[in-house]
């Protein structure tokens, strides 16, 4: 039933941004991750909040995909409603896995929180890009400098040729 919900909200994408029920029904929900590839992009679909709860796990399965051969990951926000700081770290340390960059500790392996440089450093930029976040996500990510290391888009083909 849970998933019938879910599928008529995100059906509906003009509906969701408006409706506070929809943010409700997601808002809660456990994490959940799945991947598809389009070209030479992989696209890592998340759904639920981004925050300590499970940042952990979003920078894990970003982790295990760029191990696995991606150089190229698209972040699709559409269904998350909600970014905390946690959530902010989990992006910032996939920008950094994808530029190469070394990010996990040696005794812990809880991620490195080091600054970007958006002048010396464009690497985030050209391996990292976020799709559909919402509002209050896009604006969250505007508020604290993100957006100046990952391009945003709001389209699926945009997105992907920007590769």
């Amino acid at each position: 039933m849970k998933n019938l919900i879910l599928d008529n909200f995100f059906h509906h994408k003009e509906k969701k941004l408006r409706d506070p029920l929809w943010h409700f029904v997601v808002k809660g929900l456990k994490m959940q991750i799945t991947f598809s590839k389009q070209e030479q992009v992989t696209i890592m679909h998340l759904m639920g909040d981004i925050d300590a709860s499970n940042y952990t796990s979003v920078i894990d399965k970003a982790q295990e995909a760029y191990n696995d051969g991606a150089r190229h990951l698209l972040l699709d926000l559409e269904k998350v409603p909600y970014v905390s700081s946690a959530g902010l770290m989990a992006l910032h340390t996939i920008a950094r896995i994808f530029s190469g960059q070394m990010t996990q500790t040696k005794d812990g392996g809880r991620p490195v929180f080091r600054s970007l440089n958006p002048k010396q450093d464009t690497s985030a930029k050209d391996h990292v890009k976020l799709l559909n976040p919402q509002p209050a996500v896009e604006q969250v990510l505007e508020v604290v400098g993100l957006k100046q290391f990952l391009e945003v888009y709001k389209d699926l083909d945009t997105a992907l040729k920007s590769f």
